[in-house]
């Protein structure tokens, strides 16, 4: 198999990881770590459910991998990621050791791996190699649907409560 055929297809385990963070009403944004071509672990954004600022996926899939292995080193793993990396994610993925990153759609306001900078060139002792937009069309579609059915709720629960409205209801 291609490497780009095997990007898609653990992009696409991603996406549907992303999935299921949407029918928690969370971002939808989804993981997965690969080994040898074999999934080791997934994880979903998961901030608003657990209310934790560092649920996000990539640092789920990081903590269930490195549990699953023994082993804080993913020096031999691949992440796939629906979404370009934020600063933390970033910085973990560089103090696992992962040897690979591999992400979905852009992130113009907080992407790390080149939107906005790029901390996997940054000098260090670990070099992450990375390849962005696999399935970013999917990705952003995801992520495009959810925050335009978030703004209709919006809306409607705003028109309930009469929000926007003068005292005759106009």
């Amino acid at each position: 198999m291609e490497q780009w055929q095997a990007d898609e297809e653990f992009m696409a385990l991603a996406l549907n990881a992303a999935r299921d963070a949407a029918a928690l009403d969370e971002v939808p944004v989804g993981a997965v770590i690969v080994r040898d071509g074999r999934l080791v672990a997934a994880g979903i954004n998961r901030r608003e459910t657990d209310q934790d600022a560092t649920g996000h996926a990539e640092m789920a899939a990081i903590r269930a991998a490195t549990e699953k292995l023994g082993s804080w080193r993913l020096e031999n793993c691949d992440l796939y990621v629906t979404l370009e990396p934020c600063m933390m994610c970033a910085g973990a993925i560089i103090q696992a050791r992962l040897r690979r990153v591999v992400f979905g759609a852009y992130d113009p306001k907080s992407g790390m791996a080149g939107s906005i900078s790029n901390l996997f060139l940054l000098p260090g002792n670990h070099r992450v190699d990375v390849t962005g937009g696999v399935l970013a069309e999917e990705a952003g579609a995801l992520l495009s649907d959810f925050f335009r059915k978030k703004r209709q709720r919006s809306v409607v629960f705003d028109n309930q409560r009469g929000k926007g409205q003068n005292e005759n209801g106009a």
